[in-house]
């Protein structure tokens, strides 16, 4: 029987090409038509320190690293000894011989990774060894190989065939070194193209892309993991007329410099993590209050302080939603693919746009790194918003009622005073109760404008629910799948809209009888925020600072269910 997919984790040491291996196999893989998706964990070190990335390759779309590993490869021993429990009854593991030896354990075989790459006069094609072994265990046609090294490595520059010529000697070593092991995994079943054009992206990419086609026009953030990558596309891409990009020296400074960037008429946006965050809690409440329009990407990772900065996490929903002291409860928009990162993006300017006031772009680390095919999102179908201005006479009140009022420009009509007092129609300050409550009730009465009815339902009829949020979407979808399978009857439903969520699918988890969220924090604090809402939710919360296994999701998914069975039988 064909596979239908293939898991392989690279293990070793920063620097060693771990990443670069796995992410040259997903777009090798991609570009004939498979489909793939990458996780990657690293210490917060520039060289060295255990580093492991996970590939799967797929005929059909996946949104999940996988469970069990069928090939590892270890490029040290440490990797060896850490990684080789996690592979499956019937799996391989590759070491790197020039490393150390292995006595023979009947599923291992050792492949002189660093000698066979010199030997092609190009010590850094490694990666191009243990991709064509990999190759070998899967059937994999070499055309597929040879096919991504020329068009990776033809750039019109001199040298170009020697590069290529060398590569595809690394591939066929290592396939043909794999051959004598003895060792095969079977063969993966052909790939589909699928008819629409794709893409492969990081989600972090697909963010700064996302804002780009939104028409974002200012951009000023502070080098953080796991958001720096965002600043650094913004660096390269956001140019020309009207576009301006700003390294601060400080997260205080990146979100003064944006509010100023959206009162003076710009789409402004400034990337962070949760240190960077907390900093900015302030300024995000100025931006309440003064209602003006930015964007900010809360990139999470494990916490508090400093925490795990280079592992994913979901433990600062609570911290985006009320950042700043006193009432305030900013729009969430939490996304779960990297396709989402895409359109995420996109739909956090429109908000911020739509409402005039602070939004807030959640994803997280995992997101941030993985690499994965999708398709090409289309330009001319995506709707972008822009800010309603004031166009008439001085003398205008600003704030005045409690429906979206047009926002004056500076240096065009209609006066603007904005600060962080309290303050009446004018934006003058003032300190009467009466004014008070009638400016918290217009902010709050806002969010209004920004709730849609969009969201994933399966199977609604069901007294017991699953909703995920965020970058868990895709294991808990592999989980819900399984679980449907065995006959467990459960619903399932996602947004990426978490605040205001949308009211149709909040009317239907008032409903149900148990709903049940996986989240990768302590606190189980999306669940706590739907019980505040009148949803009978419970957490399943993991904090390791790596992803859900799907498999780990089934069962205590199903212990839950189990559970609340037999405590409405007792009832």
């Amino acid at each position: 029987m064909q596979m239908r997919d293939f898991v392989v984790r690279f293990a070793g040491e920063g620097g060693q090409g771990v990443v670069t291996s796995a992410e040259g196999l997903a777009q090798a893989s991609t570009q004939v038509g498979y489909h793939a998706l990458t996780y990657a964990t690293f210490p917060s070190q520039i060289l060295g320190g255990p580093t492991w990335t996970q590939a799967r390759i797929a005929v059909a779309p996946i949104l999940s690293a996988g469970d069990a590993v069928d090939a590892l490869v270890a490029f040290n021993r440490e990797a060896y000894d850490t990684h080789k429990s996690d592979v499956r009854d019937g799996g391989v593991i590759i070491f790197n011989s020039n490393d150390f030896q292995l006595e023979g354990d009947g599923h291992s075989f050792g492949v002189p990774i660093d000698e066979l790459a010199r030997s092609t006069g190009n010590a850094r094609a490694a990666n191009m060894i243990v991709m064509g072994a990999l190759a070998h265990l899967v059937n994999m046609p070499q055309q597929y190989l040879d096919q991504f090294v020329t068009k990776r490595f033809s750039r019109g520059r001199t040298g170009d065939e020697e590069i290529v010529g060398s590569n595809i000697k690394a591939l066929k070593l290592g396939r043909e070194h794999a051959a004598t092991s003895g060792f095969v995994l079977g063969e993966l079943a052909p790939p589909q193209m699928p008819e629409y054009q794709q893409i492969m992206l990081k989600g972090n990419e697909a963010i700064s892309l996302g804002a780009l086609a939104a028409g974002v026009q200012f951009y000023a953030g502070y080098p953080i993991s796991p958001a720096t990558t965002i600043l650094l596309f913004m660096e390269r891409n956001l140019v020309g007329p009207g576009k301006f990009v700003y390294q601060v020296s400080s997260e205080i400074e990146s979100i003064t410099t944006i509010l100023g960037a959206g009162y003076a008429g710009k789409k402004s946006m400034t990337a962070t993590a949760g240190p960077g965050f907390s900093l900015m809690s302030e300024g995000l409440g100025l931006a309440w209050m003064a209602e003006i329009p930015l964007v900010v990407v809360d990139v999470q990772r494990g916490g508090p302080a400093t925490g795990l900065p280079t592992k994913t996490e979901q433990s600062d929903l609570m911290t985006c939603m009320f950042p700043a002291h006193g009432d305030v409860r900013l729009p969430i928009i939490a996304v779960g693919t990297v396709e989402e990162c895409f359109y995420g993006a996109v739909m956090a300017f429109n908000w911020a746009e739509r409402y005039q006031g602070p939004v807030i772009l959640m994803t997280e680390m995992a997101l941030a790194e993985r690499v994965q095919n999708i398709p090409r999102p289309d330009l001319s179908k995506v709707n972008v918003e822009s800010r309603v201005t004031y166009q008439g006479n001085n003398g205008y009140l600003r704030y005045n009622g409690f429906e979206l009022s047009p926002m004056p420009i500076p240096g065009s009509p209609g006066a603007y005073v904005a600060n962080g007092s309290e303050h009446d129609e004018i934006g003058d300050t003032t300190h009467l109760p009466s004014r008070h409550v009638q400016m918290t009730e217009r902010r709050f009465s806002k969010l209004e404008l920004l709730k849609e009815n969009v969201f994933e339902r399966d199977n609604p009829g069901a007294r017991i629910a699953v909703v995920p949020w965020g970058g868990s979407k895709g294991p808990v979808w592999e989980a819900y799948q399984a679980l449907r399978q065995q006959g467990l009857p459960i619903s399932w439903y996602y947004t990426m809209f978490l605040n205001p969520l949308p009211p149709k699918m909040l009317e239907e988890l008032q409903k149900k009888d148990l709903v049940i969220v996986p989240e990768l924090n302590y606190q189980g604090q999306f669940a706590g925020i739907l019980r505040s809402l009148g949803v009978k939710a419970e957490a399943i919360t993991q904090y390791t600072g790596l992803p859900f296994r799907v498999s780990d999701l089934v069962e205590r998914i199903g212990e839950k269910v189990q559970a609340h069975r037999k405590e409405m039988v007792r009832a």
